[in-house]
This record gives structure tokens, sequence and C-alpha cells, in this order.
């Protein structure tokens, strides 16, 4: 098919989200209970996260840097509150090396050790997961995230970005992603080939172009390469 680069998104498509998104937001809460007791006499888990989501709403401009972002919303909870904000970097790192906790699929595995030696891959995410940390960079050539690109899917912007490093024709990249209008939509509006990673048999969003392929997991995008 004269493929020659894949990319893949990261959240949800190569592993898990929402469970490790709860369980950080869990974890981060409890190191709060502990370090500021303040701060959790005024809100509880569910009345926290739902601060966070509404402040995040407030500032959609800041989307494509979900680090940035979340440290703005602390510090601004404690000037809110006029408590110290000491505390803000070691509470974002408790928040982020939980939301680092995730766990390869295992057809993701299995599909990125099989291509690794025959084509170029990278990664193109909107969320603030660290393949060095959780320890699988050894699969990618490259890493290209919306705070480095500044932007998020699906502007146009972060994918020339990734084709730019990869140093081959949009035409010859196919980009893998679970997000019908993140992933499919925008690769699609640059020309790389598209598959929907679509583990729950959802419709396809009536009236917008189709994927190349829609696949069940990342895994059975090995037929359709060979094909």
């Amino acid at each position: 098919m004269g493929i020659r680069c894949i990319t893949f998104d990261l959240d949800d498509t190569l592993w898990e989200c929402e469970s490790v998104l709860e369980t950080a937001e869990t974890r981060f809460y409890e190191w709060l209970e502990h370090h500021c007791p303040a701060l959790t006499r005024h809100y509880d888990r569910d009345d926290l996260v739902n601060h966070r989501i509404n402040y995040f709403k407030r500032y959609p401009e800041l989307h494509h840097d979900l680090t940035r972002l979340r440290k703005q919303w602390l510090f601004d909870l404690s000037a809110t509150h006029d408590y110290p904000d000491d505390w803000v970097e070691e509470g974002f790192r408790v928040f982020w090396l939980a939301r680092n906790e995730v766990k390869l699929y295992q057809e993701a595995a299995e599909l990125l050790e099989k291509l690794r030696d025959h084509y170029q891959i990278g990664a193109i995410t909107n969320g603030n997961a660290d393949v060095r940390h959780i320890g699988i960079d050894h699969y990618f050539d490259f890493v290209i995230t919306a705070a480095q690109a500044g932007c998020a899917k699906p502007s146009p912007a972060i994918f020339h970005k990734a084709l730019e490093e990869a140093g081959f024709l949009a035409r010859e990249c196919a980009h893998v992603g679970d997000n019908p209008y993140a992933d499919v939509q925008g690769a699609r509006a640059v020309g790389m080939r598209t598959v929907w990673v679509n583990p729950n048999g959802l419709p396809w969003p009536a009236g917008d172009p189709r994927p190349d392929i829609t696949v069940r997991h990342a895994g059975q995008i090995i037929d359709w390469l060979d094909t």
C-alpha cells in the first residue's frame, strides 16, 4: 500500500484510559487530604473533579497543554482560598505519576513489536502521557504532543508536524486512533491514511467521510497493511 510510517494516538488506542484517570484523580485527592486539608474541607473528591472540569471549560485556548492548564487550576484554587501554593508542583506530580500507570493492550504491544522493524512509528497525542516514563519509548521513532505542537488534534498543524518529523509524504503515512474527529478526520484532512479503532462497534458519525479501515483493536491493522 506504499505506507512507510504509522502514527498512533495513545489514550484509548494503545491502552484504556478512563479508569487510569479515575485512579489518578483519587490518588491526588488522597494526597491532598494529607498535605492540604484546608482545601479538602471545601471539596469532596467528586466536587473537586467537577470544579476542575468547569475550570478547564473556561480556557479552551489551553486545551492543547493539559499539564499547564492543570497546574494553573491548582494555583488558582489555592489563591481562591487564600492557601499557600507551595504544594502545587508536588501535588501535580502525584496525579501525573498515577496518570502514567497505564498498561498496553496485549494486542497493541504485539503490534508495535511486529511493526517497529518494518515501519517508522510515531505517536500523536493530545494528552500528557509520557512514553519514556511508561517504558515504551523504544517502540517509537518520534512522539508529537499537543503541548509541543502548540495545538491539539484535529488541527492540521499537529499532523503536519508529525509528517515533518517522519520525513514522508502524507499519502505514505497512516494514523491510527479511537476518536472519529480528532484522529480520523484530522489525519484525513492532511492526506494521511486513516484507521479508526472502534472497540465498542459504534456507528460512524453520519455525514463524515469514513476511515480507510475500522478495527476493534489496533492489532487488527496487520491484515490491512499486508493487503
